[in-house]
């Protein structure tokens, strides 16, 4: 198999296993694997998981959320997700894609920590939660000190990047080479290379990445 040469990540977020193989054929580089992305994306049933697994070639990040709504978990949805990452652990997927907050704005890190030692070796992506927070900017630099947390999902607080370009250029700048900030929010085939030339990121996350699916 040729190795596929690029400057950059594309992520494509899809919806089930006939996305999937749509985005490996339109020239994404990994998946971001959701169902119900009409709540912004919900933990997949497993043999979705296990299907798209079989069917793709390039790495599969699951989401990890047991309901729509906000980031603050009860001990019970907590146990679900812990539930959901090993079994992801099990199916063998590169990684887990999730996020959890306080009731005051700001990131849960004493569970973040937790629930990313329980991922390894999987890598671990902290997703949009990271909009929702006081100060995103702080948050990057907790999340710089998690062992095992690899990339951090946001559009900056905006609805799009463009709207959102400056946080996530002062996110990215904060991070430096220690945590991969991946840009969202409206990223397309249409406007990727606008994107890039922007943000210069070294991977980027969209439905429309690739196109329509």
């Amino acid at each position: 198999m040729n190795q596929i040469n690029y400057s950059y990540i594309k992520e494509a977020c899809v919806e089930g296993l006939q996305q999937a193989i749509n985005a490996e054929k339109q020239g994404a580089n990994r998946i971001e694997l959701c169902a119900c992305l009409n709540l912004d994306g919900l933990t997949p049933k497993i043999r979705t998981i296990k299907a798209v697994k079989k069917a793709c070639s390039i790495p599969i990040r699951v989401i990890i959320r047991p309901r729509g709504g906000n980031f603050i978990y009860s001990k019970t949805e907590l146990d679900i997700i812990k539930s959901e990452i090993q079994q992801c652990k099990s199916i063998g997927v590169e990684g887990v894609v999730f996020g959890l907050t306080t009731t005051t704005a700001e990131l849960d890190i004493s569970k973040i920590e937790l629930l990313t030692e329980l991922a390894f070796p999987m890598k671990v992506t902290i997703h949009k939660a990271i909009d929702t927070v006081k100060d995103p900017i702080e948050a990057t630099k907790q999340l710089m000190k998690i062992k095992g947390v690899n990339t951090v999902l946001t559009s900056g607080k905006g609805n799009t990047w463009h709207e959102g370009k400056n946080l996530i250029k002062q996110m990215m700048k904060v991070a430096g080479d220690k945590l991969q900030i991946m840009p969202c929010g409206k990223v397309t085939n249409l406007n990727l290379a606008l994107a890039h030339e922007i943000l210069k990121a070294k991977a980027y996350h969209g439905k429309l990445i690739v196109g329509e699916l």
